[in-house]
């Protein structure tokens, strides 16, 4: 079934074309969701979705548990690219005088907050990649708890963070793994189990890379 949202609810982000009435409607379709409104806003990586969420269940403790779960839901019946990148819980929805909902008045999300309790890399290979990891995402710095897509990961930066994976530390870690393994912890013990690529391969990345930040 499709879901013909209105034009205003219609944006365009790194080149896909997102209803977002139609995420709006996944997300009411889970039990734990009370209210809804999913808003594309401008950030430090580029324009990325937020949802912000009225959880049915009033006294809800475990926001991230609740985040996961909604999180895989979407995964399992959406697009990548149409999956919020930030999850945010609101106790309601910001009313104009008239009871409409209030957009300017939706909290922006901060990357940095959305930041699990920091787990410093200790390994070499955790130092690097989560250096590449801060540089990409625009963090001060990156834990091993860290989810790549809670502190604003999206699938172009994925390709950056692959792409210079390869290029620098010469491990030819699958674009895959960062959607499977989402933190730096899990991603760190993936790449460890790749080998190393080819001088060619090397010098094709290096100049993949080199189109990706030129966009």
């Amino acid at each position: 079934v499709d879901y013909l949202g209105r034009v205003d609810h219609q944006v365009k982000i790194r080149g896909f074309r997102i209803e977002l009435g139609e995420i709006e409607a996944r997300l009411r379709e889970q039990d734990n969701v009370g209210e809804t409104v999913v808003v594309a806003q401008d950030g430090p990586t580029g324009k990325h979705l937020v949802a912000y969420v009225v959880p049915a269940d009033a006294g809800l403790a475990d926001e991230s548990g609740l985040r996961d779960s909604l999180r895989r839901a979407l995964k399992a019946r959406l697009p990548d690219y149409m999956v919020p990148a930030h999850f945010m819980f609101l106790a309601q929805m910001p009313l104009t005088p008239n009871g409409k909902l209030d957009r300017k008045g939706l909290p922006e999300p901060d990357a940095s907050l959305l930041q699990r309790a920091y787990v410093a890399p200790e390994t070499e290979l955790e130092q690097q990649i989560a250096a590449i990891w801060a540089d990409i995402l625009r963090l001060p710095h990156v834990g091993l708890n860290d989810n790549f897509f809670e502190v604003g990961g999206h699938s172009l930066l994925a390709i950056q963070i692959t792409s210079r994976v390869q290029a620098e530390l010469g491990l030819e870690v699958p674009l895959v793994e960062v959607f499977q393994t989402d933190t730096l912890r899990a991603y760190v013990q993936a790449a460890a189990t790749f080998s190393a690529g080819t001088a060619e391969d090397f010098d094709d990345l290096r100049d993949f890379l080199s189109e990706l930040e030129a966009i």
